[in-house]
């Protein structure tokens, strides 16, 4: 009898995408590495391994692009803009199950935050880039000097843009978090080399293409990647980057700040947060647990402004924690392509094992668990998590005290703390005691009272009553949080130089 073996399973190829530089395609100088699905653990593609020459050709072509796009009218540039937004809209379709599998987020956050709203981004510093740039200052009447001749001197104050713009960005909405730099950067006046995060480059890979076919002039935007820090430490090193536009974790941040600081780069750092929601005696629970809640159904906890400190007064604590387990229950985790799943799975292992590592942590120095956990705790009782895949189940630790770790550092996953206040100088002084200063909430029914309560929290934003943005606010932060504004206007002035032009009459 003969044997018979089976054939083995063969293993699907995956696409190789290419670095964008001066508006062509070429391979990485040093290979290519792969991009995984966070809730198959399969490849989704490979993505480009830059070498140092890739970068310094990147670099290259921006700063003979700025020469041309720096003297280009505002409208021209304005027009450039509308066409990327009107094409990324055009194809939607063929961005988002690439970014939807390349990041894990749920269908609905793929579909409704990444391509409508990184086309708003574009549309909206289309508008930018005709906003007046030249701001005129009233005529001062000056005595004669030994310097110069007395006379009525004029002046005026005018945006300049910067130059080289290094664009580092982060993995949890990686092409709408690239297009709130590169707008407004492009719209200044600015050329970008542009540097994704290693997790999931491949959609701001693809944005290559629109800006192909919009039109735009080779070398305003490039993009380089790498599977490691390399990439983007030979942008912040190159002496002709003139500005690095960073968004991410606050080591790197200061890592960036320290070797940008030896060229004096403009720095623009959007880094970590551990928001506070301050939930008074008298706050509407329904708004304040919904907004919590976000810190578990938005993209798996992975947002720098979640409320994950959730500081109670003692009066509603035991409501509070009652009604946030609730909340958690009820959530849906599972496949992000299912429209039922609410909670997908964090970018990566590493990342899945890091934020189990702090609910352990926060456990042994006497934390409660009230829901959730690690896939520890979930075999001891807790609902299953699915079996393949980087899921961190949406975890709720009560008994926390301010000076535990859980409650001092970034998780940037589905973890909520509750700490209980006496009164309204505890809670400021609990809000105020991490490092991080980025976004804090305060919900109560008195809003005059959280708006003179907002004064003292030592952060970016106060968010009352809601956890919703005003895209035309200043974005930024205190402390470790970052250094700089963008949003709205303020990012236009966030890649722009001032310049005084004086002259007498």
């Amino acid at each position: 009898m003969t044997a018979t073996s089976e054939a083995p399973t063969a293993v699907a190829e995956v696409p190789t995408a290419r670095l964008f530089v001066n508006g062509a395609w070429r391979e990485g100088g040093d290979g290519s590495y792969p991009v995984v699905d966070p809730s198959t653990e399969q490849p989704v593609g490979r993505a480009p391994e830059a070498s140092a020459d890739d970068v310094a050709d990147a670099v290259a072509a921006a700063r003979e692009a700025f020469e041309s796009w720096s003297r280009t009218s505002p409208a021209q540039r304005a027009a450039v803009l509308d066409r990327i937004a009107d094409l990324l809209l055009a194809r939607n379709d063929d961005f988002v199950p690439l970014l939807q599998a390349e990041t894990g987020a749920t269908i609905r956050v793929a579909s409704a935050m990444q391509v409508p709203v990184a086309a708003e981004r574009f549309r909206r510093y289309a508008r930018g880039a005709l906003e007046p740039a030249v701001s005129a200052l009233a005529p001062q009447p000056v005595a004669a000097t030994p310097l110069a001749a007395g006379g009525l001197t004029s002046a005026v104050a005018a945006r300049r843009p910067v130059g080289v713009v290094g664009c580092i960005t982060s993995y949890n909405f990686p092409i709408v978090n690239l297009a709130g730099k590169l707008a407004p950067a492009l719209a200044a006046g600015n050329t970008v080399v542009a540097k994704p995060a290693p997790q999931d480059p491949l959609g701001c890979l693809k944005l290559g293409e629109v800006f192909e076919e919009a039109g735009a002039p080779p070398g305003i935007f490039n993009v380089v990647t790498g599977s490691g820090a390399a990439t983007g430490a030979v942008l912040v090193a190159s002496p002709d980057v003139d500005m690095i536009s960073f968004t991410g974790s606050t080591a790197v941040g200061r890592r960036i700040a320290a070797d940008g600081g030896l060229t004096m780069k403009r720095l623009l750092l959007e880094l970590g947060g551990k928001g506070a929601g301050i939930v008074l005696e008298d706050a509407d629970l329904r708004a304040a647990v919904s907004a919590v809640g976000s810190a578990w159904s938005f993209h798996s906890g992975q947002i720098c402004t979640a409320p994950t400190r959730v500081l109670v007064h003692e009066s509603r604590h035991d409501e509070v924690v009652a009604a946030l387990a609730a909340y958690a229950a009820a959530l849906t985790v599972g496949d992000p392509l299912s429209p039922d799943t609410v909670v997908g799975p964090v970018i990566t292992a590493q990342h899945r094992d890091r934020v189990e590592g702090y609910i352990a942590g926060a456990l042994a120095e006497g934390a409660r668990l009230v829901c959730g956990g690690t896939r520890k705790e979930h075999a001891d009782g807790f609902p299953v998590l699915p079996d393949t895949g980087f899921y961190v189940a949406p975890t709720l630790l009560a008994d926390v005290t301010p000076t535990m770790t859980i409650a001092r550092e970034e998780v940037f996953g589905p973890v909520v703390v509750v700490i209980p206040f006496r009164d309204e100088e505890e809670a400021v002084a609990i809000a105020n005691s991490t490092e991080f200063g980025l976004y804090d909430y305060v919900f109560t029914a008195d809003t005059a009272r959280a708006y003179a309560l907002a004064a003292r929290l030592r952060t970016g934003h106060v968010g009352i009553n809601t956890a919703q943005r005003n895209m035309e606010a200043p974005f930024g932060g205190f402390k470790q949080s970052g250094v700089g504004r963008d949003g709205g206007s303020y990012g236009l002035q966030a890649y722009s130089e001032v310049q005084a032009v004086i002259w007498q009459s």
